[in-house]
């Protein structure tokens, strides 16, 4: 069974197809179908794309780039940082609603479900789609950094006016990949 990219809204279809038909994702999907069959993996094959099903590209205003899914049992959702509402909150999301309430006077969530971000613009990635439960970064360098380097390009490419938060020096290593000259950068 492929990797179900049925659930991604029709407004990436012409972005990420050319994607899905190269051949290191060919072999990504292999090695991840391979891992599914001998391994727990999160997130769960429906929700590996759930960011590309619930941002629609024609509304993408922000994307926040984290490096791989939690790894825990039941937190991974396909939403980089998020969580299912019904979740203790980890100590990244945490941090991030802290600077919110911080910085902005937001107040504190008590869930950790970002899934209302995504439905307004926010494209929450990762740039490492899938992992193994318990073993964090276990699918790094399969694949997937290639398939989320090439999203950001594109993004960069086809689109104006989308604010890239880049946390940490991760993420800082992907502003390369960003017209700075149509996008707002936040390190």
């Amino acid at each position: 069974m492929p990797l179900l990219k049925e659930y991604i809204h029709p407004s990436w279809s012409a972005l990420l197809e050319a994607e899905f038909q190269s051949q290191y994702f060919v072999s990504l999907e292999e090695f991840v179908q391979q891992e599914f069959q001998s391994q727990i993996i999160h997130p769960s094959k429906t929700k590996i794309f759930e960011a590309f099903r619930l941002t629609h590209f024609s509304n993408l205003k922000v994307v926040i780039l984290g490096q791989d899914p939690y790894h825990g049992v039941n937190q991974a959702n396909g939403l980089s940082f998020s969580i299912d509402a019904n979740q203790k909150l980890p100590p990244s999301l945490r941090n991030i609603f802290k600077e919110l309430s911080d910085d902005l006077k937001i107040p504190l969530a008590s869930s950790g479900d970002l899934s209302s971000w995504a439905k307004s613009g926010v494209l929450l990635i990762n740039s490492v789609f899938t992992v193994r439960e318990g073993q964090a970064a276990s699918h790094k360098n399969m694949g997937w950094e290639i398939f989320t380097d090439n999203i950001i390009g594109k993004i960069s490419d086809y689109s104006e006016n989308v604010v890239f938060i880049l946390w940490g020096k991760f993420a800082q290593g992907k502003k390369k990949l960003i017209d700075s000259e149509k996008h707002l950068i936040l390190e």
